[in-house]
């Protein structure tokens, strides 16, 4: 239970923080960016260290990494299709979702990571 208690209050700090950071920026659409995704890995990232220690860590951040390209891989691939191939939406996605896959455990094995 106290896992959660720290997860819980680390990562609302963490989002509190980057959330006044995305507000000084400009666009104010950086807001959205930072409120989440880096807070949330941040929080999981500081208690994979206390847990598991930093060897853990590093192996878990790699894989966040290598998701992170394989997003920015699947929004590139999603974008052409809708907009230069003019798919439907839902084929759009799903084409892009097997191009994620591909790019996630394709850069996680070429990083060493663990499948």
């Amino acid at each position: 239970m106290t896992e959660y208690v720290i997860r819980f209050v680390l990562g609302g700090a963490v989002v509190s923080a980057f959330a006044i950071l995305g507000d000084l920026l400009r666009p104010k659409s950086f807001a959205g960016l930072f409120g989440a995704a880096p807070s949330v890995a941040l929080a999981t990232l500081g208690i994979a260290v206390y847990q598991h220690g930093v060897n853990y860590a590093a192996l878990q951040a790699q894989a966040m990494i290598a998701g992170a390209v394989a997003l920015a891989i699947y929004s590139v691939v999603a974008c052409h299709l809708l907009v230069r191939a003019k798919l439907r939406a839902v084929t759009a996605t799903l084409l892009s979702l097997v191009i994620w896959l591909v790019a996630a455990f394709g850069l996680l094995v070429f990083a060493g990571g663990q499948t």
